[in-house]
């Protein structure tokens, strides 16, 4: 975890690295860790032989360390070497416990809005009307394309079989996934967009 890492999330996902980073400090044995590598840069055996453990136990917990960014490693003949990584240590710890506002409050608010329009249109999981405001519309497809698996392809049939379990009108649904391109089509096949499209389409 680093500070273009950060800055570069959502503030869910900014949650999420800065609770793994306490979480890695959250163990005895991994604050000797650091204290002793800060020292010098070591390798396992040396920390496993120093603090009398089992060097399976600790390259578990340098595996901790480094995930969350707070050790590199460099390979030396035999042995991989620790060394502290100073963009996360040198941050002061009020900015790793507290996040801008804007961004946070912008989220909490969007997810409070998505929960509420999913709550008024759904009911027993189906989808009681279909939203006649686009912003309201496209929540209640961004919910529908989650139930299309990415990577599968889809006959017309199998997609209209997935919708007709939330609304009758399958094919109101089908163009809105279509026109809001969560869905992609192709010679009557479908396949779910994923974040990152290749350029050839799946094979049916």
């Amino acid at each position: 975890m680093n500070e273009k890492t950060l800055s570069s999330q959502t503030p869910e996902q900014n949650l999420e690295a800065r609770a793994e980073l306490f979480k890695a400090l959250g163990h005895p044995v991994r604050l000797l860790i650091l204290n002793l590598i800060k020292i010098k840069p070591r390798h396992g055996e040396e920390l496993a032989m120093i603090l009398t453990l089992n060097p399976a136990t600790i390259s578990h917990h340098l595996s901790k360390l480094a995930d969350v960014g707070l050790l590199t490693a460099e390979k030396d003949q035999y042995y991989q070497v620790y060394s502290l990584s100073g963009t996360v240590l040198e941050k002061p710890l009020r900015d790793v416990v507290f996040m801008p506002q804007t961004g946070l409050t912008a989220q909490v608010k969007e997810d409070a809005y998505r929960q509420k329009v999913l709550r008024t249109f759904f009911k027993f999981g189906r989808l009681k009307a279909i939203p006649a405001q686009l912003k309201k519309f496209l929540i209640v497809l961004e919910r529908l394309a989650e139930e299309f698996e990415p990577g599968r392809t889809y006959t017309e049939r199998e997609v209209n079989q997935v919708l007709v379990e939330f609304n009758d009108d399958v094919a109101t649904l089908r163009r809105g996934l279509v026109d809001a391109g969560l869905l992609e089509r192709e010679n009557s096949i479908y396949w779910r967009v994923t974040t990152v499209e290749t350029e050839a389409s799946p094979a049916a």
